[in-house]
Order: C-alpha cells, then sequence, then structure tokens
C-alpha cells in the first residue's frame, strides 16, 4: 500500500536528534522498510541520530528544510518545529515557515518546554505522545487508502 502511494515522510529534529530519532525507530517497528524516511536535522548530529535511527536519507539546515518540505507526504516532529527560534534557537524562522507552508499532513508532538500548553492535551511522557502520532498516522494512512 505504501509504495503504491509513492510515499516519503519527513522527520524533523533538531539538538541532538532524540525525538526524531525515536519517531523513525517507532515507524520502523510498526512499518517496517516500506515507508522512505527523510531525516531533516537543524543540524548534522540530528541528521545522524536519525539515519542511525533507520532514516533512509538525511539532510541538514535550512535550504534543507525549506527544500524538502513541500517535497513530501508526511511531517513529523515536536510542536517546536513550527515555531521560530525554537530548539534554542536553531529552528529559523525560514524553517518554520517552509514547515507550515507546506501541503504536508503534519503530526506534532506536544513539547514539554517553550510554555506552551495545548488545552486538551494530557501532559504525559514522550513515549506516550510517539505512540499517539503512530496511531495518527495510520488513521490518516486508512483515509488516504479510501481517496
Amino acid at each position: 500500500f505504501f509504495r503504491s502511494l509513492n510515499m516519503q515522510i519527513a522527520v524533523i529534529d533538531g539538538q541532538g536528534g532524540g525525538i526524531g530519532s525515536a519517531l523513525i525507530a517507532k515507524i520502523r517497528s510498526e512499518f517496517g522498510n516500506e515507508l522512505d524516511i527523510l531525516a531533516l536535522g537543524t543540524n548534522a548530529l540530528a541528521t545522524a541520530a536519525m539515519l542511525k535511527a533507520g532514516a533512509n536519507q538525511g539532510a541538514t539546515g535550512e535550504n534543507a528544510i525549506r527544500v524538502n518540505a513541500p517535497k513530501v507526504a508526511v511531517i513529523f516532529g515536536s510542536l517546536s518545529i513550527v515555531i521560530s527560534d525554537a530548539l534554542l534557537g536553531e529552528l529559523t524562522g525560514v524553517m518554520a515557515n517552509a514547515i507550515i507552508e507546506s501541503q504536508a499532513h503534519k503530526i506534532l508532538l506536544q513539547p514539554n518546554r517553550y510554555n506552551i500548553h495545548l488545552a486538551g492535551c494530557e501532559s504525559q511522557p514522550l513515549p506516550y505522545h510517539i505512540a499517539a502520532a503512530i496511531e495518527q498516522f495510520k488513521q490518516l494512512l486508512g483515509a488516504l487508502k479510501h481517496v
């Protein structure tokens, strides 16, 4: 099914790439090698960590995110990836705008910093939010199957 959709997804992260790596590992455990995963890091360390976790390809920096965000079907990351100057300043306004303006479906995890509180969302550990993101992705895939 995934190959018939010719679906490429992106996982975007910064700093040490921990959230992105955890997302990629969970995606691989749920879907195997059926998805083409592009790791987009705000820095080389994040990109390398996501490649090690199982991404097919990786690219780093503002231009990589600006160029690739419009080309993928789904973008995964924390809510921070659409907030200018997030991730201790690594996420530029150009990056945030490229992500939010992309036609890709965005599956974003609740941040646990930046004093952002999402009404109706429980404060839970990262594995809980990653599992919820995978379930949201499965629902999206089901909807795409019927299009």
